[in-house]
């Protein structure tokens, strides 16, 4: 669930996008989701916050853990253990989150290219559906 939800960082940038069709804000939003330099720097953010994660200390926590429940897992977590060691070791793991990351935001700059393309059109055809719905509220109140 947790890389689920990194990888999908680059789509919270979409949310605003139908709002701002029109905007310059857009415009800059869409460019810089489909600039490979910032496509790189946010992959690199988190390939480096992954990787700190992965070295943080956990066993001064799953002492304290285990000296309120002694029968639990933590009593038998090492004092020097990592996130990593508790997670399994996997030396390339911040990189591949920093490409999925990669991934996600050239996905999420073509989304936003699309989306910015069609903007016009929904919004027109908002604007029909919200007509339409107030004329047939209008005739069911007769």
């Amino acid at each position: 669930m947790t890389r689920f939800a990194l990888i999908a960082l680059p789509l919270l940038a979409l949310a605003p996008l139908p709002a701002l069709a029109a905007d310059s804000e857009m415009r800059g939003t869409v460019a810089a989701l489909n600039d490979p330099a910032a496509q790189d720097r946010m992959a690199d953010t988190v390939t480096a916050i992954v990787a700190a994660l992965m070295q943080m200390q956990v066993g001064p926590l799953a002492k304290a853990v285990a000296q309120v429940d002694p029968e639990s897992e933590a009593a038998y977590i090492p004092n020097d253990a990592t996130v990593g060691d508790i997670a399994g070791r996997d030396p390339e793991y911040a990189e591949r989150m920093g490409a999925d990351v990669r991934a996600g935001t050239r996905m999420a700059g073509q989304a936003a290219s699309a989306l910015s393309a069609y903007a016009p059109v929904l919004k027109d055809m908002a604007r029909d559906l919200a007509a339409q719905w107030e004329k047939e509220r209008a005739a069911a109140r007769r």
